[in-house]
């Protein structure tokens, strides 16, 4: 199956070498399992990240590098790579290598026959955190806590990029943040549509160059209104639920 993987960038100008170093490492590997293509989508970076993408990569042929005209969130430039992205399967992944590029053969190893999403899973029992700053994960293990309560418990992570999904997942599951919690967003309506999911243990670490976009506090905020949607809607059902037996 074509395989694309899509990497959104923003002012991650610094990053670029070591992102392309560890892309050439497993270039040999991709190849053999079939056609792949990168997609980068520049999320309106104020520094040199689509000049260093373009001149890095300018001598492979299944690179697609596109250019936001501003920065429109996580959650647009994930949905701008999708609409260039042709492959069968979709891998998501952060650009700053939070999670290794080289571990890329193996989250795809889990998309087994039955299986839609694989997404790397630090809070698995099997998974871990390294160097990571403590408001951060605070927020991120406690928010993935939570949606274990409303969705699924078996799942331990919820607010990963790194994943594998499906093209039919994608084309399928509507989103609409778009900043960080558009991952969350697609996984938790992928569960509810009845797509599987399965993780695979992975070690979240601190990026190494530059700085985290992420903004704490406004990402929380947006992961607390989101379940209580969710909350709402489990208790809407239920109710409709209760009053169809009593009235039958």
């Amino acid at each position: 199956m074509k395989l694309s993987l899509v990497i959104p960038c923003y002012n991650e100008s610094e990053n670029i070498a070591q992102l392309h170093d560890q892309l050439c490492s497993i270039r040999p590997e991709l190849d053999q399992r079939g056609p792949f293509e990168l997609i980068f989508v520049d999320d309106g970076s104020n520094d040199e990240t689509f000049t260093h993408l373009s001149s890095v990569f300018s001598l492979w042929n299944n690179v697609k590098i596109v250019q936001h005209d501003r920065n429109r969130g996580l959650g647009q430039a994930l949905r701008t790579g999708f609409t260039y992205a042709t492959g069968e399967v979709i891998v998501t992944t952060d650009s700053d290598g939070t999670y290794p590029f080289t571990t890329i053969p193996e989250l795809l190893d889990l998309l087994q026959p039955g299986v839609d999403i694989v997404t790397a899973s630090p809070y698995h029992p099997q998974g871990g955190v390294d160097g990571v700053p403590a408001c951060r994960l605070l927020f991120s293990k406690g928010a993935s806590a939570l949606y274990r309560v409303l969705i699924n418990p078996r799942l331990h992570t919820y607010t990963a990029m790194y994943r594998a999904y499906r093209r039919e997942v994608i084309d399928t599951i509507p989103t609409a943040a778009d900043g960080f919690l558009m991952v969350t967003e697609l996984m938790v309506g992928a569960l509810l549509a009845d797509y599987h999911a399965t993780e695979y243990p992975a070690v979240l670490r601190v990026r190494r160059y530059g700085q985290s976009k992420a903004r704490v506090w406004q990402i929380t905020r947006s992961h607390l209104r989101f379940q209580a949607s969710i909350l709402k809607r489990r208790l809407g059902m239920s109710s409709r639920t209760v009053a169809h037996s009593r009235g039958t």
